[in-house]
């Protein structure tokens, strides 16, 4: 992490095998976990709606920490996160949708001062916009925009800024222009297009639509200068 940025400096160094001590969980606050989830819940919507599907039948188990139920939801997870870092391993595009929600989240987590939000907290905020967003073009229907909001809500994760946040759409347009998905000056995100667990990595979108979006997000919040 960067002043200027989330995630603009590092390499990448794949590793030999992931091994997970799924009782680590179990000396997570609430809050931490939650925040976990909304990266869990981030793959259903992308690219695997069998999963989206299961969450919202099993979140109560999840967030009741059953072991059965954290097991396969980490393994669903490692297994489409593997599967897309496969296929691209440096990030030139489809790997860049494992970032759903996280062009907003991130400016939420800048703005907002790191250590406010946990990143989860602020990727499932980012998701509720991106779904939004995505709903204002026309890119996803009615149902499925209630589905994600109905998901994160249930998972105990925000999908509003609190009144006192200092995000204002200056702030957001201003740390967003620095995303790492930023290509020749265009900014790219990462929507939802269609059915459940379909997304699109793209710079052709409506920009009033992501401007009217922030504008609804940030209407009621204090804004940087009265925080100040």
């Amino acid at each position: 992490n960067h002043p200027k940025g989330k995630n603009m400096i590092g390499a990448f160094h794949q590793p030999q095998c992931v091994f997970i001590d799924t009782n680590t969980l179990s000396t997570l606050p609430d809050r931490e976990l939650q925040s976990g989830v909304a990266e869990v819940i981030k793959y259903g919507l992308i690219r695997d709606a069998d999963f989206f599907q299961w969450q919202e039948e099993n979140m109560e188990k999840i967030l009741g920490r059953d072991p059965s139920a954290l097991r396969y939801a980490i393994k669903r997870s490692c297994e489409n996160k593997a599967e897309v870092v496969k296929a691209d391993e440096l990030e030139a595009g489809v790997r860049a949708t494992l970032n759903l929600g996280h062009t907003f989240g991130h400016a939420i987590e800048n703005g907002s001062g790191y250590g406010t939000w946990l990143h989860g907290e602020a990727v499932a905020i980012g998701t509720a916009m991106a779904a939004t967003m995505s709903a204002r073009m026309g890119w996803i229907d009615d149902a499925l925009l209630k589905r994600t909001y109905d998901i994160l809500i249930n998972a105990n994760l925000p999908v509003e800024l609190p009144l006192d946040s200092p995000m204002d759409k200056e702030t957001f347009l201003k740390l967003m222009s620095v995303d790492k998905k930023v290509a020749d000056g265009q900014l790219r995100l990462i929507l939802l297009k269609g059915a459940l667990g379909n997304c699109v990595f793209t710079g052709d979108f409506d920009e009033e639509a992501m401007k009217e979006t922030i504008d609804e997000f940030v209407a009621e919040c204090v804004g940087k200068k009265q925080a100040a």
